[in-house]
């Protein structure tokens, strides 16, 4: 099924009231880069690797504040007892494939060294979804250089989105999942505020748009009917409110609780995962939790349009008889016009 990569936006399909940033996209936050490395063979590797860099780290701030919410905790997330610990991030956050997380926590340990050649330990933090569906996981081709790539050659950009680094052979709901990104500005404490999502999606269930569930047998017919292993989700949550770990981790739970929006199954497998960070000055005090409901809002929003992103920009992938099949848009858009939620002809 050959068709345009396109957003949920250029869809019609528009979540919530609140505003987007400029990018609609994790990069709206300011300082926040986004980088990818692919690996695509044309034949059994679908894979790769995809780092959210925040900028503010560096000489003078080695740390912010984070959480992060572990939904159903089947994964592998390397580092995140520490952030549980100590309630702060150290490294950029790197996202991969289940059997090569190991590896790049290795080459994100590099990175870290070399940045900071005094150190004598440092939390590398690296998630995972399982794309062994459609990639020769077994292989673990993720090296020190992929993961070094996508460091560098993050940017404040918005990023590729779909069948591009750590999305590159995911499965979501069905259908082909991948990386997807969204934004939303809100008025906090009396200041304008950012919140982005960064999604690797790759979870089980029925998708659901805007309230209209949208079940791969129906819109497409004939599609595989194999059942990818893994099944989960990271979700990355980066805003420039001034927010304390305890209430950063109340916003990654919002996020993980924003899958069950598209329909996320939440299976026994699903290692479903949110990581939320705030880059605020630390000179800035934590904002009081009677005036954090905005900011909830927009977390809720933008993580469950960068799910339908990381869907609707998704291209049909297969090998070895095995295929994940986009989203059909025009089937989609017809179900959606029917039943009246979409905000514009697409």
């Amino acid at each position: 099924m050959d068709q345009p990569s396109r957003r949920a936006r250029d869809l019609g399909v528009v979540v919530g009231p609140l505003p987007t940033g400029p990018h609609n996209a994790i990069t709206d936050v300011a300082g926040i880069l986004v980088g990818h490395t692919t690996i695509d063979d044309g034949a059994d590797l679908h894979t790769g690797v995809t780092a959210v860099v925040p900028s503010q780290l560096g000489p003078g701030r080695w740390t912010l504040p984070a959480a992060v919410y572990s939904g159903n905790g089947h994964g592998k997330l390397v580092g995140s007892t520490q952030v549980d610990e100590l309630g702060v991030l150290e490294s950029p956050i790197v996202l991969t494939a289940t059997l090569s997380v190991f590896r790049a926590a290795d080459a994100l340990l590099s990175h870290l060294m070399d940045r900071r050649p005094e150190g004598l330990s440092f939390n590398p933090l690296v998630g995972e979804t399982n794309d062994g569906h459609l990639s020769d996981i077994r292989r673990r081709p993720i090296n020190e250089g992929h993961v070094l790539a996508a460091i560098t050659g993050a940017s404040g950009e918005p990023p590729a989105e779909g069948c591009v680094g750590a999305g590159t052979g995911t499965t979501t709901l069905g259908f082909k999942g991948g990386i997807g990104t969204s934004s939303r500005t809100v008025r906090v404490a009396d200041r304008p505020a950012t919140v982005g999502a960064l999604v690797q999606s790759n979870f089980g269930g029925v998708l659901t748009v805007l309230g209209v569930p949208l079940p791969v047998d129906e819109l497409i017919p004939d599609a595989d009917r194999s059942d990818p292993p893994g099944n989960s989700c990271m979700i990355v949550v980066a805003t420039d409110v001034p927010l304390d770990a305890r209430q950063l981790g109340r916003l990654a739970r919002r996020a993980v609780f924003a899958m069950g929006r598209v329909g996320a199954s939440y299976s026994n497998g699903s290692g479903d995962y949110a990581i939320a960070f705030s880059t605020a000055p630390p000179d800035r005090q934590p904002i009081p939790d009677g005036e954090i409901n905005p900011v909830f809002a927009a977390v809720l929003d933008s993580v469950e349009e960068a799910l339908l992103n990381s869907l609707f920009t998704a291209t049909t992938t297969g090998v070895a008889g095995r295929t994940s099949h986009a989203v059909p848009h025009e089937a989609m858009i017809r179900r959606l016009s029917a039943a009246g939620r979409l905000a514009a002809p697409a």
